[in-house]
């Protein structure tokens, strides 16, 4: 098997899986008890806790403050905690909220929400390489303005926002600003404090951590109310008793990944322009939907002219080639891309896109493969292709 779908999810670390088998033996206690094991508990969350602060730049916590970084069920939780938290809390300053179109559904569609509580949200929709201007976002600031939610990386074509400009803009603007970092964790250097980001959210699976566990950096002062209720665990936050477990390996997973960015960065780079030119080369009627440059490591999002994405990655699937067409949120909807169709394309090139993402397993003989298989398939599917034939009959040159 290939596997290219890392930024659907990544395989589990073994030294990740390690930890999170020994954490269930070593404290079987609750947290917020108070006895002996689940005082060895609460030790190892709070160490926990501060090992992801440090990575961040975030503050610390100590026995009765967590610090700056709440810990969620995933990404999608931590997006919402976020949005709604901030929003609701900060209503009477203002209701006037700021997203793009390209978000992953866990900020659209909490927005959305919010829009039927009375906010106004504006949508600011990107260029045609999928990137945000700092333009657009300083005309649509206002001074009711309370807060603004832009992705750092995109989790469909890896474009990269200018998150620590518009940062900067909101804070003049006295707005908060939140960035889902979900496909950026372990993958870029991330320093909330360089960043200059209000709230941040990551999720471990996506750096070969555990699925079920995610993080919320919320800097210290900053408005928000909790979104779930029944316990006062992560300082009425976010109730429940911790996924221990979950949480060592998400530490343990970002600490690796983290360690891993100096060399893995312009590894997988390096891989995925070999295999945007090498795909340029052979197969005609392509599109690269992203930029080149500024995007995050290990994605490509391309197009492939007069091919269904589905069947597309079917035959993928048979050749042993696992991709996807995008967000694995969405993965079997006939609807095309809001990601792509914001960037301009049309429907029908939208649902013939393929993600390739790759990961620190994914070696030169994997891109080979890739780059033996493709071109094949797209033929082969072509040559079925009612809509290529009648393309052929009006350029018989090509």
């Amino acid at each position: 098997m290939y596997y290219f779908d890392h930024s659907a999810t990544t395989p589990a670390d073994p030294e990740v899986i390690r930890v999170m088998a020994e954490a269930m033996e070593q404290y079987p206690g609750n947290p917020s008890s108070a006895h002996r094991a689940g005082k060895a508990a609460r030790k190892a969350l709070l160490e926990a806790r501060n090992r992801v602060a440090v990575l961040l730049g975030a503050e610390p916590g100590d026995w009765d403050h967590r610090g700056e970084i709440v810990f969620t069920g995933s990404g999608t939780e931590s997006d919402n905690l976020a949005i709604l938290g901030c929003a609701r809390a900060r209503a009477g300053r203002g209701r006037h909220l700021i997203t793009s179109t390209i978000e992953h559904h866990a900020v659209l569609h909490a927005f959305r929400q919010l829009e039927t509580e009375g906010f106004l949200v504006q949508y600011l929709e990107p260029d045609e390489n999928g990137i945000v201007s700092l333009e657009a976002l300083r005309a649509s600031l206002r001074p009711d303005t309370t807060l603004v939610s832009i992705m750092m990386a995109n989790n469909e074509t890896g474009a990269l926002q200018p998150v620590r400009e518009m940062a900067r803009l909101a804070r003049e603007n006295g707005s908060l600003f939140h960035t889902d970092a979900v496909q950026a964790a372990g993958k870029i250097p991330l320093d909330v404090r360089d960043l200059g980001v209000d709230l941040l959210s990551i999720s471990a699976h996506k750096f070969y951590g555990p699925r079920g566990t995610g993080a919320l950096y919320v800097r210290k002062g900053t408005d928000i109310l909790p979104v779930q209720y029944g316990g006062g665990q992560e300082e009425d936050l976010r109730p429940g008793t911790e996924n221990l477990a979950g949480i060592l390996g998400l530490a343990t997973a970002l600490e690796k990944a983290v360690r891993l960015i100096p060399e893995e960065m312009p590894r997988q780079d390096s891989l995925i322009r070999l295999l945007e030119d090498r795909l340029l080369d052979k197969i005609p009627h392509i599109r690269i939907n992203g930029h080149r440059d500024h995007r995050v490591p290990g994605i490509l999002n391309f197009s492939v002219e007069f091919v269904e994405g589905e069947a597309f990655l079917m035959h993928l699937d048979l050749a042993g080639i696992q991709a996807s067409s995008g967000s694995a949120c969405t993965t079997g909807s006939s609807e095309p891309s809001h990601v792509l169709t914001s960037m301009g394309l049309n429907a029908r090139l939208a649902q013939s896109s393929v993600r390739i993402s790759i990961g620190k397993g994914t070696g030169r003989e994997d891109i080979a493969y890739l780059v033996e298989k493709v071109p094949a398939i797209v033929d082969r599917l072509r040559n079925i292709s009612p809509l290529y034939r009648a393309w052929l009959r009006e350029n018989p040159n090509g």
